[in-house]
């Protein structure tokens, strides 16, 4: 299981997140692409710091969304979809081989996300999008996914497109039994305080989370996402990243 952490989503002499000091605790930057958060500069110094404590570069597109910082559902064509998910990426693909660096995966961001796992459409659109992207690139994109109760049909449709998944849990989020996150706008939707992110990952390292109901979800997790944006960002960044190499450590030794 590795870390994954939203970054690079400051904005000019705007600045939001921990980066520099949240990567040294994780394995995986998720880099806004400059529709929801950043710009050329941003994503080019995000680069360099994931170069630099050898972190592997995701895109983190969204919807053309600044103001609602990518948040707000906005309708799009599917076409339009795919059309802004290629613009992004390739802009963050150019940035890595400016800096000799190899884009590996792609999470959408914010409602994008959330539409892509409540409407199989824009999922096939974006699996189909990565797929003709792939067709021209040496390094195959992955694309990361809300793990949910039930992963199988995403897991098809992905397989038809011959495109790898990546399934996500977050350790700092409050979980519906439907298996999707509870919105941001309702009370105790994201997690305050480091004991609660700590024992939300102890359960994801046991296959399972507790749901707002008081039900169980069990969930097959590659990648557990903390957000840099956290006022305790690094502590629990740092606290996560020990949680994660425990348990790494002794399934090594169980073998």
């Amino acid at each position: 299981m590795k870390l994954n952490c939203d970054m690079g989503e400051s904005f000019g002499a705007w600045k939001m997140g921990n980066d520099s000091d949240v990567i040294t605790s994780i394995s995986m930057a998720n880099i806004a692409c400059g529709f929801h958060a950043a710009d050329p500069d941003t994503m080019a110094e995000t680069i360099r710091l994931a170069n630099q404590h050898a972190v592997t570069l995701g895109a983190h597109p969204s919807y053309n969304d600044k103001l609602g910082f990518g948040r707000r559902h906005i309708t799009h064509s599917l076409p339009a979809i795919a059309h802004l998910m290629a613009y992004q990426i390739g802009a963050l693909e150019s940035l890595c081989q400016l800096h000799a660096s190899t884009l590996h995966y792609v999470k959408p961001h914010g409602a994008l996300y959330h539409d892509m796992m409540m409407d199989e459409q824009i999922f096939i659109t974006i699996i189909k999008t990565l797929h003709q992207l792939n067709r021209y690139r040496t390094q195959p994109l992955a694309l990361m996914v809300l793990s949910r109760k039930d992963n199988h049909r995403y897991q098809v449709i992905a397989d038809n497109y011959n495109v790898t998944l990546i399934f996500e849990a977050f350790a700092d989020r409050t979980y519906l039994a439907s298996g999707m996150l509870m919105p941001r706008d309702q009370p105790g939707a994201v997690f305050n305080t480091i004991a609660a992110i700590k024992q939300q990952m102890r359960y994801l390292l046991q296959g399972k989370v507790p749901t707002q109901n008081g039900s169980w979800l069990f969930l097959a997790v590659d990648s557990v996402c903390v957000h840099g944006d956290n006022p305790q960002a690094i502590q629990v960044a740092k606290e996560l990243a020990t949680l994660i190499t425990a348990a790494n450590h002794s399934c090594d030794n169980g073998r």
